[in-house]
């Protein structure tokens, strides 16, 4: 634990972890016992540049900006749109009232000139890199068996992961065994992307609906809420990825009994009096809150001596199985739960 006394330099800045303690319960914990939660934190960490990477909000009013370039929208609506981003507070209805001013005029909700503009919003991701230090930090964990699953739309971790010679590979919920597989670790390099990914617009998930197939599919949710249920997420960049409705319908409604689950997630604290409140309101889902500090410059340093640490500890034993043939009392609740979830127009 020496790692703990010493500066960790990153990406310019320093950051000395004695001015920060960090859970023992966590630090003791084989990265094999970890399931990586990325948000857009960590892609607005790596690569600042690109706006779109920052949160939801900007995400789409940078593909709204695109499509005014690219003239695939009339003047009065991109005008429209952007008046919806910043006032409306459910933002996956602002995204599928996007997607669907972009397809044909047909019902089909494939999305068309939608492409062009996610294309060109993350075009030549790879030349925005800066601050490497976090997709770093990750890889070596996932070296060591730690898992990775992301909200976000980008392919950062597996661009940087493929210049370090390892065989990334991005996972979206459509491919049932691909996620089986890598839900039972036989895939030590695959990134689950729960809304999809940009470079298949059409597989982009919006509402808990899209993927009534994968919430009615009893053996992969199974799957998926015991991986919830025996391994430690350690949410990074996740602003309010609690509130995301996929994230929600996968690990969080037909879990019972989470406050004896033991997740973990870093935040900024800003102010004490919010940070006191969300720790309180996270413990009743089993996550303990952590903060690497008060400025968004201390994160990456903060992860990666975070990592240092973990990367440290010895596997204490096997890991936990995943059960994928469940009780039938299991599969008969979670139906249940699941079909509560997915009543239209909740």
């Amino acid at each position: 634990m020496n790692s703990v006394r010493a500066m960790v330099r990153d990406s310019g800045h320093n950051i000395d972890l004695r001015s920060r303690k960090i859970l023992k319960t966590l630090t003791k914990k084989h990265p094999s016992e970890l399931v990586l939660m990325i948000g857009t934190g960590v892609s607005a960490a790596v690569a600042p540049g690109v706006p779109a990477l920052c949160s939801w909000r900007c995400c789409i009013e940078a593909v709204i900006d695109a499509a005014e370039q690219l003239e695939v929208l009339h003047p009065g609506d991109v005008t429209e749109f952007r008046r919806k981003a910043r006032r409306e507070q459910d933002l996956l209805v602002v995204a599928h009232d996007l997607i669907r001013k972009m397809s044909p005029r047909t019902g089909d909700s494939k999305p068309s000139f939608f492409q062009d503009c996610l294309m060109e919003v993350f075009e030549n991701l790879e030349d925005h890199i800066q601050n490497p230090a976090v997709l770093e930090s990750i890889v070596s964990l996932m070296d060591q068996g730690a898992m990775v699953l992301t909200t976000n739309y980008d392919n950062l971790l597996e661009i940087y992961g493929q210049t370090m010679g390892k065989p990334m590979e991005s996972l979206d919920l459509n491919d049932k065994v691909k996620v089986l597989q890598w839900a039972r670790g036989y895939n030590k390099y695959g990134v689950l992307h729960i809304h999809g990914l940009y470079t298949d617009p059409c597989g982009l998930v919006l509402d808990p609906f899209g993927y009534k197939d994968v919430t009615q599919d009893y053996e992969l949710m199974e799957v998926l809420q015991n991986l919830y249920c025996t391994k430690s997420f350690l949410f990074l960049g996740c602003g309010e990825t609690l509130q995301d409705q996929i994230f929600q319908a996968l690990f969080l409604y037909t879990v019972q009994n989470k406050m004896n689950l033991e997740h973990y997630m870093l935040v900024l604290k800003e102010n004490e009096d919010s940070f006191f409140k969300l720790q309180a309101d996270l413990l009743l889902n089993g996550i303990k809150l952590m903060s690497y500090g008060s400025s968004h410059d201390n994160f990456p340093g903060y992860v990666r001596g975070l990592s240092a640490l973990i990367c440290k500890q010895k596997a204490a034993g096997p890991v936990a199985e995943i059960r994928s043939n469940p009780p039938k009392r299991n599969r008969e609740e979670n139906a249940g739960n699941v079909k509560k979830m997915l009543k239209p127009g909740d």
